[in-house]
């Protein structure tokens, strides 16, 4: 039968979604490995029946199914041709918490995060805690046997499932799963009592040992338990439906001890002397995965261990003894939270960081994927004896100098798991063939220490051909004959464990394009290739973390919950639309635009993804192609050309105003603007920054500094420019305007309009001539990001694009750069507000802080995204969204806040977005220092004009600038 037949019956069989579309089909082709396998279609069920009916009707149509929870997996289990069960849309549900029995019950697409949030207040948590606890499901914890850097203190997942309710290939009767067989598929019994011998002897004693299917768990000394032998079969043998799972108690206390060593196999090597301490976590990583050693003791590898107490001083007691006989070259105990997780963090993101080596070098292996210094999953956590770490990886480090690779291991040293990104080059050939080779060699040096090919995430495809050389041919055909014991027609998950596919065949790498793309950015950091900057994306899925926090990224993905509108998603589809296999109309992809549609350009991404992904450079690129030589959409044209529309406007603002407050003329003006009618137009400027400063003499000051008029300051917020000139002459600085006509490009790169904003830009370059080696102080956020990345990376053959980006600061970083000595008005007052998307994510707010500390400013500002970003929240099928966004972090902070609270908000959009949603006005800290400082000398007697400070003195401001050029 067709596809569409099977489609059809599964759409009248199940009460949940079934899409066939080209867009669920290419969001599900990869999970977080090398591989991709282009599914039939995707189903997310909405219970138990519906699973068994899925799996009832793609039995009677001979087609496979793969069931996938957060698409985590690194090794290409989560991938299939079949249909995909997506278990994070609808059974997510946490059904019972029992705090008496310590046990939950859930559904498989809970994430964890969700349920150890629901255990927290009853003092209890899930024990395995894997780097992706803020996205990854239960379903797929249980598939994979996951563990985390807790398992030396509460073991894997099979470690902590009390029973399983599971539906098997068919549909039927689910079976409920626990220990002893009354409920298992017939002939296991007979199965496991037949090989009791080869089931007592061939399998390694390792804490970590997740290889191939457990099945000494069928063995009658431990239970038997058939539940925990379904833990790690990687949706082969059944799918779950509902878990019953054990929670542990939290310490009330914890402390970390950091301690450095020489090189990882020294840490390597101290590790399993830490265990007898009682430790929670023994987590290793080496100097060449950190990128910033700040706060971290002296060494070039250390080991993380946590310690847990009923108080803090006992846990800080236990982190004590444990530096006490760690032999270690330096050390440091950390209690304070905050500092805790900062240091986690880097642990945390090294499955993303690792992908990049730390020199942006890569191996010469030609033009594959290895260019570049990008590195890759494949032999991502092997794991041996932990007395045998220490020279397992010196013998790990000589294999890959032998083959001519690098990797950058890191890991649960405390149980002798490593994982490790490798410079695999995975496009070419002789890369392949390499990989394939070294993956042959790797296999033999882990059987060698006594160790499991894979000690956490499962063997997927990449490990499961190589598991003989681990187990031996006997064992292996145990696994087969336990594969169709519950799956005799083969249609779970095929080619994963039993009956494997090949390592090295459906990598994903093989449908991109072998030239590089034509396109308009520069990509520096890619070496120009649009198709390296793409699979940047790994799939570890940090973007699709639901719960807010002072990170930005992915704003869309937390309002909407959708894949498609999270950074892997789109970035998975920008994939395959390159690859030209499911999505096959290139640039001109409509499910690509309808994807990228909801992106807010927040560049959160650029920053808060572990391999900088920046999706807002993306989206404008993609759209600059897609519309190219065709007519756009209203928006476009009117927010994408804004300063030159304001620009025009300028002299009838007054007018402009009050069409603007009456009815009609305002609604028109909104809908032939492609303008969301909910919007309130903004009010412009009667006059401009730049009219203000052209009449306004200037004090006798100090050495100069450029001020970037930009075009919502200059028309929009002139007062915002007005409070940053008083600040600055009060620090002893004479500020000077370059001439009309500059511009950022803003808000062309954000509408896709690449050739206008490179024209724009070209001209800008011109203008900025003599100023170009000056600091440029940038009032605007979101202009000062456009001027550091954009202007570079659009311009890259211009020398002068690279001078301007660097000379860029903000006015918090050239206050404390140029004028150190400067000290800002005491305000002593509390603050809210947010920190801008783009500050974060290209700037940085750490100068901020500071200045605000220095001037009594105390409080903390949220992260996230406003929602309104720039046209985004203007457009027209935004305003959901964009409602959405600020309701996570700005708007429910904003009403938090004491009376008397000043709100800062340094983008104009941030501004916009509380004054339009919450009535409130915040302000720039320019505005908010200004507000300290001591009144003008002679403000009275009439306007003055600013010093120049490349003419004679009290010159208009202007008068340089407007000099022919």
């Amino acid at each position: 039968m067709s596809a569409t037949d099977l489609t059809r019956a599964l759409a009248q069989a199940v009460r949940g979604d079934v899409e066939a579309g080209a867009a669920a089909r290419a969001l599900t082709t990869m999970d977080a490995s090398n591989y991709r396998r282009v599914p039939l279609a995707v189903v997310a069920p909405r219970d138990a029946a519906d699973v068994a009916a899925v799996l009832r009707v793609c039995r009677e149509h001979a087609t496979p199914v793969v069931p996938r929870g957060g698409g985590t997996s690194i090794a290409g289990q989560a991938t299939g041709t079949g249909v995909v069960l997506d278990f994070t849309r609808h059974m997510r549900r946490i059904l019972e918490l029992d705090p008496a029995s310590r046990t939950a019950v859930v559904q498989p697409g809970v994430v964890l995060d969700d349920l150890r949030a629901a255990a927290a207040p009853h003092g209890l948590t899930f024990g395995p805690d894997p780097s992706t606890h803020s996205r990854c499901t239960l379903g797929g914890m249980i598939g994979n046997n996951a563990c985390g850097s807790h398992s030396v203190a509460w073991g894997t997942t099979a470690d902590n499932v009390r029973s399983l309710r599971v539906v098997r290939y068919g549909g039927g009767d689910a079976l409920h799963l626990g220990r002893g067989l009354p409920d298992a598929p017939p002939g296991l019994h007979e199965f496991a009592s037949s090989h009791l011998a080869l089931l007592r002897t061939g399998f390694p004693a390792l804490p970590r040992r997740i290889s191939g299917y457990a099945l000494d768990a069928l063995l009658p000394e431990h239970g038997p338990d058939p539940a925990r032998a379904l833990c790690g079969s990687e949706g082969t043998l059944a799918v779950v439906t509902e878990a019953t799972v054990a929670l542990v108690r939290m310490p009330r206390a914890r402390a970390l001890a950091v301690l450095g060593y020489a090189d990882e196999a020294a840490a390597a090597e101290a590790a399993p002397g830490l265990l007898p301490y009682g430790p929670l976590t023994v987590e290793g990583m080496a100097a060449d995965l950190v990128r910033e050693a700040a706060g971290l003791p002296r060494g070039a590898a250390w080991l993380f261990v946590e310690t847990g107490g009923a108080t803090p001083a006992e846990a800080q007691d236990r982190a004590k003894r444990i530096v006490r006989a760690a032999d270690a070259l330096d050390a440091t105990v950390v209690t304070d939270p905050a500092a805790m997780r900062t240091l986690w963090r880097i642990r945390e993101d090294a499955a993303g960081t690792a992908t990049r080596m730390p020199d942006g070098g890569g191996t010469s292996h030609g033009s594959g994927a290895g260019r570049g210094g990008e590195a890759w999953p494949g032999w991502e956590d092997c794991a041996v004896p932990p007395a045998r770490l220490g020279p397992y990886l010196r013998d790990f480090r000589a294999l890959l100098a032998a083959h001519g690779l690098r990797g950058t291991p890191y890991g649960h040293f405390g149980d002798g798991c490593i994982h490790v990104r490798i410079d695999f080059d995975l496009l070419s050939e002789q890369g392949v063939a390499r990989f394939r080779r070294f993956s042959e060699d790797q296999a033999d040096l882990v059987v060698a220490h006594g160790g499991s090919l894979s000690g956490e995430h499962g063997d997927g495809q990449a490990r499961a051909e190589l598991l003989p050389r681990m187990y031996g041919d006997e064992m292996v055909g145990l696994f087969t004959r336990f594969k169709d014991l519950w799956d005799p027609d083969g249609g779970l998950n095929p080619g994963i464990l039993a009956r494997p596919a090949r390592l090295d065949e459906n990598l994903r790498f093989a449908v991109l394009p072998s030239r590089p793309v034509d396109v308009a950015f520069g990509y520096p950091d890619d070496g120009g290739d649009f198709s390296a900057a793409v699979r940047r994306c790994v799939g570890v899925a940090k973007c699709r973390t639901a719960q807010p926090g002072p990170d930005v990224m992915c704003p869309s993905f937390r309002a909407t919950g959708e894949e498609a509108h999270s950074t892997r998603g789109r970035a998975r589809l920008l994939h395959e639309m390159l690859a030209g296999e499911v999505i096959t109309d290139g640039w001109r992809s409509t499910e690509v635009r309808d994807a990228l549609d909801l992106c807010l350009s927040c560049k959160g991404c650029r920053t808060d993804c572990p391999v900088g992904v920046d999706m807002a450079t993306y989206k404008a690129e993609f759209l600059h192609h897609h519309y190219r030589g065709r007519l756009r959409p209203a928006a476009h044209y009117a927010m994408g050309g804004l300063p030159r529309w304001l620009r025009a406007a300028a002299p009838f603002a007054a007018a402009l105003n009050a069409l603007a407050r009456t009815r009609l003329p305002a609604a028109l003006a909104k809908r032939l603007a492609g303008i969301e009618p909910r919007r309130t137009l903004p009010v412009l400027a009667r006059r401009t920054f730049r009219a203000w400063a052209g009449s306004r003499r200037a004090p006798e000051a100090g050495p100069s500094v450029v001020l970037w008029p930009d075009t919502f300051t200059d028309h929009l917020s002139p007062e915002v420019g007005r409070a940053a000139v008083r600040v600055l002459e009060a620090a002893g600085r004479t500020p000077m305007l370059p001439g009309p006509g500059v511009c950022c490009g803003l808000t062309y790169v954000s509408t896709g309009r690449l050739d206008a904003a490179r024209s724009v830009m070209r001209r800008t370059l011109d203008r900025m001539g003599p100023y170009l080696g000056r600091p440029l102080v940038v009032l605007e956020p979101s202009c000062a990001a456009a001027l550091r990345t954009d202007l570079p990376e659009l311009l890259p053959g211009d020398p002068r694009a690279a001078a301007l980006a660097a000379s860029v600061r903000t006015l918090a970083q050239y206050l404390e750069e140029y004028a150190p000595e400067w000290t800002p008005p005491r305000l002593d007052r509390r603050v809210a507000g947010q920190t801008h998307c783009h500050q974060h994510a290209v700037l940085g707010d750490a100068a901020e802080r500071r200045l605000r500390e220095r001037a009594g400013l105390s409080g903390e500002l949220s992260g996230g995204c406003c929602g309104l970003a720039g046209n985004f929240g203007f457009e027209k099928g935004h305003w959901d969204v964009s409602v959405a966004c600020a309701e996570e972090q700005l708007l429910p902070s904003v009403r938090a806040a004491e009376p008397g609270t000043e709100l800062l908000a340094d983008g104009f959009s941030c501004r916009t977005q509380l004054e339009q949603l919450a009535g409130r006005r915040a302000r720039h800290l320019a505005e908010v220092l200004a507000d300290g400082l001591p009144p003008e000398a002679g403000e009275a007697p009439g306007p003055r004009a600013l010093r120049d400070p490349e003419g004679p003195p009290r010159r208009r401001w202007l008068r340089a600038s407007r000099r022919p050029r």
